[in-house]
């Protein structure tokens, strides 16, 4: 049997393959631990934190649609003092790379939480630029393409780790922002973060969600995600890390071939708590059956 090499290399990071796990939908790998084995991932990222704990929006503040699913979860989580105690040392015990995501409402609760990580031994920081930025009126910081890369360079300026920019989809021109931040110092860019929704819930005539708005993520925002991954990674010269709505491994190979250097894999661990494992396993498949033995021959292969 073929040796097959499906390292990738993300701004010095080596990952034993190209798949991880999309913030907010795996925790910190504590839930799915019994049903995964942590160790076979190319990396665990983990559920945003931020400086302080945020409570998130009130419920009802998730909805299935129609081939995915809206969330208004409002990034709620303890904050960085319990995540750095309970959290890292809980994903230290596997042989995995630990991304740890950054989310924050101004650019100064990014900072604090880049320099607390700096303290601590995890791999990658991904900055979730799609929140909103109380400062100015509450526009995401990934939707100004000046303010994207403002908050990149500052996060850049005290991050002890390579940082990966989480880029929002809800822009005119995707391959702009990629640049923007790129010119900020970015490490590595990831997308797309989910797009914004709504349903409305005819019988009760209001909206499913106590937050009006939601993001939409699964399989109905692939199409999107894989044009906006390879306008993104012919827009830079850093690595990509793609996402939305990868389900297998057939879908994984889309992004790597359209230009992700690695994949990530949200909403359908929901319902396939082993979505990551067998995406592994079906990638490996694949580059045995066209004879590929080096994952890194696929990264941009379509043109």
């Amino acid at each position: 049997m073929e040796q097959l090499n499906t390292s990738v290399n993300l701004a010095g990071v080596v990952l034993k393959n190209p798949v991880m796990t999309a913030s907010g939908t795996f925790g910190s790998g504590m839930e799915y631990a019994e049903y995964v084995d942590l160790n076979q991932l190319g990396a665990v990222v983990t559920k945003g934190v931020s400086n302080v704990p945020w409570p998130g929006n009130p419920t009802p503040r998730i909805a299935e649609t129609y081939g995915g699913m809206l969330n208004a979860i409002g990034l709620q989580n303890p904050g960085i003092d319990l995540f750095c105690q309970r959290d890292i040392p809980f994903l230290k015990q596997y042989d995995t790379k630990i991304i740890v995501n950054v989310c924050g409402r101004s650019i100064e609760d990014y900072v604090e939480v880049v320099e607390r990580l700096g303290e601590e031994d995890v791999d990658l920081l991904e900055i979730n630029i799609s929140c909103p930025n109380v400062k100015a009126g509450g526009i995401a910081f990934g939707q100004d393409p000046k303010l994207a890369q403002k908050v990149t360079r500052e996060v850049k300026a005290k991050a002890k780790q390579p940082v990966v920019m989480k880029l929002s989809p809800n822009v005119t021109d995707i391959a702009e922002m990629a640049k923007a931040v790129e010119a900020g110092g970015a490490d590595a860019i990831s997308l797309i973060n989910t797009l914004t929704g709504m349903k409305i819930d005819v019988n009760r005539r209001t909206f499913a969600l106590a937050n009006k708005t939601g993001g939409l993520s699964g399989p109905a925002i692939k199409p999107v995600a894989v044009r906006m991954v390879y306008q993104a990674s012919h827009a830079v010269n850093i690595p990509v890390i793609g996402m939305g709505g990868i389900q297998n491994g057939e879908d994984a190979l889309e992004f790597i071939l359209a230009g992700a250097s690695a994949v990530s894999i949200g909403t359908a661990n929901f319902y396939q708590p082993d979505a990551t494992i067998r995406t592994i396993r079906e990638i490996e498949a694949y580059m045995r059956k066209y004879h590929v033995t080096d994952i890194n021959e696929l990264i941009g292969a379509v043109r």
